[in-house]
This record gives C-alpha cells, sequence and structure tokens, in this order.
C-alpha cells in the first residue's frame, strides 16, 4: 500500500500505514496497556460503519488490537483511537469461554527452544537412533477437546520431521507415533503422546535437487508478455481504475488482500457492486482419527493470520507481463511496523475471445477479445501454499480462484493409516484432507438495500401445455430471513443465487442483480458433534446471508484458537434478522477435498477452487459492446483489412 504524504489524510477504508501502527503502540504504553511482556497478535484498522463510510469521505481512525502478555498468558481486545490519540475500549479475554489470540511468529522458535531441552522429547527420539539437532518441528494449533489439563492454558502440539541436513526438505521423513503438547506461556512440555516406534521412510523429497530427481528439462523456448505502452489501470493512492471498474485496494495481517467498493461505470455513473471482499477464514480439516493426529485442523486465517504470511512475489516466477507490485504493512509481535515487500501483484492478462459470430444472412464477421485485471496475493502457510487470485472481466464479472500447492502433510503408510490415506511414495502417507474457504460478500447491488433469490432448474411433467416434454423452466425462491438463508448450493439443480436490488429495475422492468455461481464441492466432512464441526459450522454450509452488522467480520468468530465453537455465523444468524430489501451479507464456503495422488509428492502441482459473481439483469445489453476490435490480426467487422 502506498505510503500518505506530509499532510496527506488517509480515506477511510485504508490500511494502517507505519505511522499508525507506530502510533497506536504510542498511546498503549502511554496508557500502560503495553509493556514489556506485551505482544501483538494481531493489530488492523477498525472499519467505520458501511453508512458513515458513505456518507462522508471523512472519519474517526480506529484501530483494533489482540494483546498477549507473556508472563501472564493474559490476553486483551483492544480498540484505539488514533484520531483523539486514546484507548476506546479494552475487553480482557477469557481463555476458557473466548479461546486464545492468534499464534505469534516468536511462539515458533520457543516451541523449539522447549523441545531441545525436554527429557521425555529427547528420550522418544532417542529410542528411535534419532539425533533431536537433526529434527524439525513446528508450533501447530491444538483446537478444542474439552482436555481438563489445557483448560484455560496456551497450548500448541507438535508433529515433527527428521531433517537429515539443514538443506534437506524435511516432509519425506515423518516422525510418526509421537506428538508433544507444548504450554507456551510457562514454556514446558505438559504430554508426549507416543504409540510406539514407526520406521522413518527413506526415499529424498528433494526436488530442488537434480541428484534426487534427473535434469531438468531443456524443451522450453521463452514466452514474452509486454504491453509496450503501459498497462490500462491508473492507481491513485488505494484506489484503481481499470476500464470501466473502480475500486479501493486493502490489506489485513488477519485477512490477506481486502477489496473495497467495487464499481462499474456505466453511462458515466459508476454503480456498486461490491462493498467490500475478503477471504474472511479458512480451515483445513484432517481425516486421521489416531490418537497422534486426531485434532488435526487448522484455521489458517484467524489461527495463523494469511495476512502476515505473504510471499515477496518476483516478476517472472509469480507475475508475468506488465506488472505494478504493492507493499502491504502489518505490525510485528512487538507492534512496530513490518513491511511485506511485494506482498500484492496487479496486472492485465488477455483472456481469449470475448465475443464473436459470424453472420450467414449478411457475411458480418466480428470478434473481440476478452482480457481482465488480476489483483493476486501468494502466502506460505508451513507445508502448503496458497494464491489468491481475483479477476475482475470486461463484461462485469468477477471471480476469486484460490490455488493451492506446497507439499502435503506426510506420516507412515500402514495398515493403521491405509483407510484415511494416501500412499504417496515407498512407505509415505498423506491424510486426507479439505482446504475450505469463506468468502464474506458485502453486497451493494446498485445500493445496499438488497434481497436474495435461490434459482434452480425444474423440470416440466408432461401435460396439456407441455404434450412433448421438452420444457424446463427455473424456481425462484425468495430468502426472507437469515435461518432460511443457510443453504447447500446443488449441481444436479444448478442452483445459483441472485442477489437482487428490489428497488431498481432494469429497461425490462426487471430488479437488477448479481448471481453467485458456486462450484458445488463437498463442504465440511467432520460428523455431527465434532469438535471441528463446533468450531467450523461456517463450513457446513455453501451460502449464509445475514444483515450487515459491522461488528459481524469473522465466520468463525473474531477469536479462534482454542474457541469452543459456536461462534461466528451460528451466533450472528440466529438472531434470525429480517433479508429481504436489507443492507445483507453473503458468506460463501468453497474449497477442495483432497484425497493426494502419487503425482502430488513430493510437491503438489497447483489445483484450483473459487466462484463467480456474474451480472444477471444488471445491465440493459452486453457492456462490452464498446471493446474495439484488436488492431492486429483480428477481424473487427466488413470493413476489416486484416488477412483471413
Amino acid at each position: 500500500m502506498r505510503t500518505l504524504g506530509p499532510g496527506e489524510r488517509p480515506h477511510p477504508l485504508d490500511p494502517l500505514g507505519p505511522e499508525e501502527i507506530l502510533a497506536v503502540r504510542e498511546i498503549l504504553a502511554g496508557e500502560g496497556v503495553f509493556t514489556e511482556s506485551t505482544r501483538v497478535a494481531y493489530l488492523g484498522l477498525e472499519e467505520p460503519p458501511k453508512a458513515e463510510v458513505l456518507k462522508t469521505a471523512g472519519s474517526k481512525r480506529r484501530a483494533r488490537a489482540f494483546l498477549l502478555d507473556l508472563a501472564t498468558g493474559e490476553g486483551e481486545d483492544v480498540v484505539v483511537s488514533l484520531t483523539d490519540r486514546r484507548v476506546d475500549a479494552r475487553t480482557v479475554l477469557d481463555p476458557v469461554k473466548d479461546g486464545q489470540v492468534p499464534l505469534l511468529t516468536e511462539e515458533h522458535g520457543l516451541v523449539r527452544r522447549v523441545l531441545r531441552e525436554d527429557a521425555g522429547w529427547i528420550a522418544a527420539l532417542t529410542r528411535r537412533g534419532i539425533e533431536p539437532d537433526q529434527v524439525y518441528v513446528a508450533a501447530l494449533t491444538a483446537g478444542h477437546y474439552d482436555l481438563p489439563h489445557e483448560e484455560g492454558r496456551r497450548v500448541v502440539r507438535v508433529l515433527a520431521h527428521l531433517q537429515p541436513t539443514p538443506d534437506s526438505l524435511p516432509w519425506a521423513y515423518p516422525i510418526d507415533g509421537l506428538v508433544a503438547y507444548v504450554d507456551l506461556v510457562k514454556g514446558a512440555v505438559l504430554e508426549i503422546v507416543d504409540t510406539g516406534v514407526l520406521s522413518v521412510p527413506s526415499e529424498s523429497g528433494d526436488y530442488h535437487d537434480p541428484e534426487v530427481f534427473g535434469p531438468r528439462r531443456t524443451t522450453q523456448r521463452p514466452i514474452e508478455i509486454t504491453q509496450p505502452e503501459g498497462p490500462s489501470f491508473t492507481v491513485d493512492g488505494n484506489l484503481v481504475t481499470w476500464e470501466k471498474w473502480s475500486l479501493r485496494l486493502g490489506y489485513d495481517m488477519r485477512e490477506g488482500l481486502v477489496l473495497h467498493q467495487i464499481g462499474f461505470d456505466d453511462a458515466g455513473r459508476t454503480r456498486p457492486v461490491v462493498y467490500r471482499a475478503s477471504v474472511a477464514e479458512m480451515v483445513v480439516p484432517y481425516g486421521d482419527p489416531s490418537r497422534v493426529r486426531f485434532w488435526q485442523n487448522y484455521f489458517d486465517t484467524g489461527e495463523y493470520q494469511l495476512g502476515k504470511l505473504a510471499n515477496a512475489l518476483e516478476l517472472g516466477c509469480d507475475c508475468l507481463g506488465d506488472i505494478t507490485y504493492f507493499d502491504a504493512t502489518i505490525a510485528g509481535d512487538d507492534g512496530a511496523p513490518l513491511v511485506l515487500k511485494n506482498a500484492i501483484c496487479m496486472h492485465e492478462e488477455d483472456y481469449g475471445v470475448l465475443w464473436k459470430h459470424t453472420d450467414p444472412a449478411n457475411g458480418s464477421r466480428e470478434t473481440r477479445r476478452q482480457r481482465r485485471l488480476v489483483i493476486s496475493f501468494f502466502v506460505t502457510v508451513g507445508n502448503y501454499d496458497y494464491g489468491f487470485y481475483w479477476y475482475l472481466y470486461l463484461d462485469g464479472t468477477i471471480e476469486l480462484e484460490v490455488k493451492a500447492t506446497g507439499i502435503v502433510f506426510t506420516g507412515v503408510y500402514d495398515e493403521r493409516a491405509a483407510p484415511y490415506g494416501s500412499q504417496v511414495a515407498p512407505g509415505l502417507a498423506a491424510p486426507y484432507h479439505q482446504h475450505l474457504f469463506s468468502a464474506r460478500l458485502d453486497m451493494t447491488v446498485d445500493g445496499v438495500a438488497n434481497a436474495v433469490d435461490e434459482v434452480d432448474v425444474v423440470t416440466r411433467p408432461m401435460d396439456a401445455a407441455n404434450p412433448y416434454g421438452n420444457a424446463f423452466g427455473r424456481a425462484i425462491t425468495r430468502l426472507r430471513t437469515e435461518s432460511e438463508a443457510q443453504r447447500d448450493a446443488a449441481g444436479s439443480r444448478d442452483r445459483t443465487w441472485h442477489v437482487v436490488n428490489p428497488a431498481v429495475r432494469n429497461r425490462l422492468g426487471q430488479p437488477v442483480g448479481y448471481a453467485l455461481f458456486p462450484q458445488d464441492k463437498p463442504t465440511l466432512l467432520a460428523s455431527e458433534g465434532s469438535s471441528v464441526r463446533r468450531r467450523a459450522a461456517f463450513a457446513t454450509r455453501h451460502l449464509w446471508v445475514t444483515r450487515y452488522d459491522p461488528s459481524e467480520r469473522y465466520p468463525a468468530g473474531d477469536l479462534v484458537n482454542q474457541h469452543p465453537g459456536g461462534a461466528g455465523l451460528p451466533r450472528y444468524a440466529a438472531a434470525d434478522r429480517d433479508i429481504d430489501g436489507q443492507d445483507i451479507v453473503l458468506w460463501h464456503t468453497f474449497g477442495l477435498t483432497h484425497f493426494p495422488r502419487p503425482e502430488d509428492w513430493p510437491v503438489m502441482p497447483v489445483d484450483t477452487c473459487g466462484f463467480t459473481l456474474r451480472p444477471v439483469g444488471f445491465f440493459d445489453r452486453n457492456p462490452t459492446l464498446d471493446v474495439p476490435p484488436t488492431t492486429a490480426g483480428c477481424c473487427g467487422g466488413s470493413s476489416c483489412q486484416c488477412p483471413h
């Protein structure tokens, strides 16, 4: 994000800048909230209510922070007014009821130090003939399982992999049958679970080593993407305009990339479509029920905070063409600003044919090419990597594509593991798991008063009106309350959800709208009554619709780490508010169910998931009739001089 100049005021939706992050720390320290033992688990903009932003360009700047006192383990939820330079609110967190603040970066190092000095851990490794200094460990979130010795404690669980050399990738060498539970506040091991010694697989997974996997191919010739006159978009601060689109870029250390105030210019008027779009949560539940692994389910947004894990993107590797990069600024554990270089990549892409017709009646030939604006960021969460790609198209379509790659989590493959995982290499298992994302779509389709229609295809019975049985049509159901708007996709019925504005009509008298096209993949597969199902209830439905409330930001609740469950969407929707012609938010669950293949090892080719928002009656006609023909080699009509 761009740093403001002297005297320049931020837009109400601009993310916190470096000076503001430092100011938050100063204000907290000045009021005795921030001490030597305080750490910042999260810090971000406390966005003003939507009505306030839409009404005026000016508003008070506030920040929200989750703090952890390393000395006591006490967490706090704090709101700071940057405008008034004061603490507006302080809430001490109850770890039993509220859960824990997200993991700190430094806690990963703490876990490594604790285990290096723990006699029980060293003994377990010795029984396996493994030297402790050749072991890679990571702090993995613990979940919530009502274990009596964990109540109220800040806990992580640790699985280990052998790392033969500092340059080796450890994932090929799981030290299975062993897990440690660590108290982060006391800096001590609570429990070691050792179900028996298992042989560590021996085949290397060092895909970067030609001596292991052979020489690289030499057949590829360069592909060059150029825009001699530069890109078609303009950037003014955090405001981006491209073709007929406009939007504001935001960034949050929890959610990562946020798109604000997405609108489309129609006859000189910017028509709003989405007020705020982000991936507000994701969960990765694993399906191995063993004593060592039953607890594996990771909320990568709420527990690890995707936004602070962004890669520094590189031209030619992550992005091709004429690229514009944006840095993002977040807070480190110490509350100081931390700049993530090249966290966001923005560029244009040619996307094939937009529309085309060769008419036999008059011989005309017309073709236009599609292009899209791509805004993306990539994160690394332990062994997995995720790319989040927002696409805006010339015809008013909005799309989100998530790319999952990296390395599958591994264990030992044997008779016990076989029902719950794939063998991806000799003796090496990759457990079955899911990647489930929740997109929060705060809609403003031509205004804030919107409604949602569920649209299914239906067949018509053969009768007097349909004597040949060829008729089919649509069934349209208005979702009127939050309890009615907890819905599943239905691929056999081609189900879509139309967000309409009942008060605004197109020239045919129809309410203007945008349709959400889901991919209809499985939702959460964990059983009813399971801990992860209580904590990730958002992932049990493809769609939730709630009445807008500025405090309702996250589908699994504000605090996810070690939370007992029931927060977020179940609590929001329990009010059963009216959503018909109201200010509403769509929450869409989408994702992948992953049964790993041998082809996913030793590194996984990208797999994708996502959704599409497409105008349905939003425009009076095709909005791309004014797109000019491409000048080089593309037919632009009967007068076109290009060779045929």
